[in-house]
């Protein structure tokens, strides 16, 4: 597969976020330790429940997201047909501001439910 460029990336929680930069997303299963006696030492796992969150970041541009609500995220990889889409509670806001720079703000997400991913 070629290299994909991210300059066409944004993110949308109902409405376009402006001023957004980058984003971050993990998905992560949990593994569940099943080793018994038997196992002479060696551990074993098993899969157990999976989720995902992350976080996106820019300059601050237009209204904020407010912590705590439940909104449809969609993360655009590259194109407006290439994203990842489920509903995400808004967990965490921080905003950086210094004398000498661009005021910027960074949210952090957790997904409930399931993650879709689009891909033509």
């Amino acid at each position: 597969m070629a290299k994909i460029a991210g300059k066409d990336g944004s993110v949308d929680t109902g409405s376009a976020v402006a001023g957004i930069k980058s984003w971050t997303l993990d998905y992560t299963t949990d593994a569940l330790e099943t080793t018994d006696f038997a196992a002479a030492g060696v551990k074993s796992y098993i899969v157990g429940g999976s989720g995902w969150s992350g976080s996106f970041e820019g300059y601050k541009d237009g209204g904020p997201q407010t912590e705590g609500s439940s909104v449809t995220l969609t993360l655009y990889e590259y194109s407006s047909t290439t994203y990842w889409q489920g509903t995400a509670l808004i967990v965490g806001t921080h905003e950086t501001v210094s004398h000498d720079g661009v005021v910027s703000v960074s949210y952090d997400f957790q997904g409930t439910g399931a993650l879709n991913h689009t891909e033509p």
